[in-house]
This record gives C-alpha cells, structure tokens and sequence, in this order.
C-alpha cells in the first residue's frame, strides 16, 4: 500500500462533495485519487480541486490500480451492488446509510462478506462518531443512568428532497435512530410501530414506537418538512436519572428584544465532527488492514429490517416485530 490509503469516491453530490473535503483537509492519511459520478460535470468540479481524475464509471473506481478503498455516496438504489462490487475486488469500503434499499439486498451483503471471510464493509451511521452520542453511550454503558426504561429522540429537517413519500421517511431518515438506539443501549430492536397526524398526502412528520429486547421503549419523531432548522434530540431515562444531548454550540445573541441562539439547517455542518472521526477512523483501519470499527454491514442490515417492518406498521396501524435471525459469527464483538 502507499503511504496513504489512496480512497475512490463513488457519487459526487452533497454528501460525496463533503467527504471529499474533509479526507482532503483533515484526514491527512487519506488522499482522494478518483472520483465518478453520473453528471461527469459535477463529477469534475469535486475532484480536480484536489488533484483526483474523473472516472467513467462507478466500476472503474473500484477496480482502479490507484484505488485502495472506496466511499460509496451515490443514491440509496445502488449502494448494495456496489458494496458487493467492492468485496468481490476485495477492497475496503464505506458506504453511506442506508446499505441497501431492502432487508433482503442488505442480506445479500452480508452473505457476500460472510462468504469472503473478512470484514471490509462499514455503514455510514456517523451519529456513532458524534461526541455528544459518544457521551451518551458512555452515560448508558457505565450504569450512570441506573436500569435505561426509556429513550426519546427527535430527527427534524428544514425540507427533505430525498425523504419524499412514506415509505422513505423510514427508510432514508429514520433509519438513523433505527441504528443509534440499538447502539446506545447494546441491545436489539424488536418490534417496531409507526404512525402519523397526517392521514392524506405525504404523512410527515411520523413518529415510532421501538420495543428493544431487553425490554426499553423508545419513541422516535421525524420531520423531515419542520421549516425552523435542523434539530436532532436525543434523552435516555433510566431508573437513577437522565441523560441528554447537549445544546448546540453557537452564539447566543440579545437583539431586539430577543434572545437566542441560531439554529443551523445543514445536517452536514450540524455532525461535520462525527464525519471527521468516521472518515479518520476508516482510513486508519483500511491502512492498518484491520476489519473497520464502524458499523457492519450486519448492522446495516439490522437497520434495514428494522425501517421494512416500519414501513409495514405505517400501512397496518399494528405493532410489527423485527427478527433477523442469528448473527453470523463473522460479526460477533462488532
């Protein structure tokens, strides 16, 4: 390998951009070599700054001699083929949330690494990175909080153009604390329900019901059309006390006869330091060789099933339960 994990990034939008500036700029053991993605435009504009080469497509970045590991930002509908792409070539690979569109394509996943025998795939769930998350978890795992009964967490967007219709919400969005709480608690979702105000049209905001099995409850709102700003709350109670998110750090201001703080609207720049941990944290594993310390695609595909049987509850009104089967033992201490 090269001095540096040289990193091809597949999807040059908002989110492939700001990976790419971030590797560049704060992650000096990684260096962005290639870049593809549909509009070659766009494509362009991300990777000559930082003297990477356009790619003609999402399979020349995978197997490109200069490519060591790859960051797959492209749109939700290809994530999976590509993820197996990069375990057939064997190389490294961060996928942006969520692993596939499906339970049954992030299955097929987890087969294809469990096939290969070694750990490359790491899901982009950065909320695991944050340090306020990282506080919380610590809160909950050193038995600060007594017995966890309960957690509630609140996901809000200024507007979504991706999270569009019902299904999507859970799928694109939710699927966050779909992830987190499990994390946050070292336990396993086990039925999930979710429901909306909003009976006609697109029913946003919704809000679940998550029953883990050790035995918390969780409610979880998302709105993805809020308008004020982009806002993400997290409290887990517990039988000797609370514990929260800490308030946003910014500038608090007097004017006018008004007193507040200013709330931002991009998710990128609200969790740019967990995307800073995630991404230096990767690049470190891909160099060292080492299995990533992520998010699996074992939990990538626990997530999936979680959003799918959310997406039933939304359409039957009813509890609908999560089981997935047993870990594979390539996972266990992951």
């Amino acid at each position: 390998m090269s001095p540096r994990v040289r990193v091809g990034v597949v999807g040059a939008g908002a989110m492939g951009s700001a990976h790419v500036r971030t590797i560049t700029d704060s992650v000096p053991q990684g260096l962005v070599t290639t870049v593809f993605d549909l509009d070659a435009d766009r494509a362009a504009a991300v990777a000559h700054p930082v003297g990477a080469t356009v790619a003609g497509s999402a399979e020349e970045v995978v197997l490109s001699d200069e490519v060591d590991a790859v960051l797959v930002a492209s749109p939700d509908f290809t994530h999976a083929e590509l993820v197996r792409a990069c375990l057939k070539a064997q190389k490294p690979v961060l996928c942006e949330k969520p692993l596939a569109l499906s339970a049954a394509e992030a299955r097929s996943v987890v087969e294809a690494e469990v096939t290969l025998g070694r750990r490359l795939v790491q899901v982009g769930f950065m909320r695991r990175y944050d340090p306020a998350f990282a506080d919380l978890q610590r809160a909950v795992a050193d038995g600060r909080l007594g017995d966890v009964r309960l957690v509630h967490a609140v996901h809000r967007n200024v507007s979504s153009t991706t999270s569009t219709d019902d299904a999507g919400l859970v799928t694109g969005s939710m699927v966050h604390e779909l992830d987190v709480i499990p994390w946050l608690l070292n336990d396993q979702v086990r039925a999930v329900r979710v429901e909306s105000p909003v009976t006609t049209g697109f029913r946003d905001p919704q809000q679940a019901t998550v029953w883990t099995r050790g035995g918390v409850m969780a409610t979880v709102e998302v709105f993805v059309n809020a308008a004020y700003g982009y806002d993400v709350q997290c409290e887990v109670v517990g039988t000797r006390g609370t514990a929260a998110l800490g308030p946003v750090r910014s500038l608090a201001s007097r004017i006018a006869g008004v007193e507040g703080r200013p709330l931002g609207g991009d998710f990128v720049e609200h969790f740019a330091d967990a995307y800073r941990i995630e991404l230096s944290a990767w690049i470190r594993a891909c160099y060292a060789g080492e299995p990533p310390s992520g998010p699996s695609a074992w939990d990538g595909y626990l997530a999936n099933l979680a959003a799918e049987a959310g997406v039933r509850s939304l359409a039957s009104g009813l509890r609908e339960d999560v089981d997935p089967g047993a870990r594979p033992r390539l996972y266990d201490g992951s």
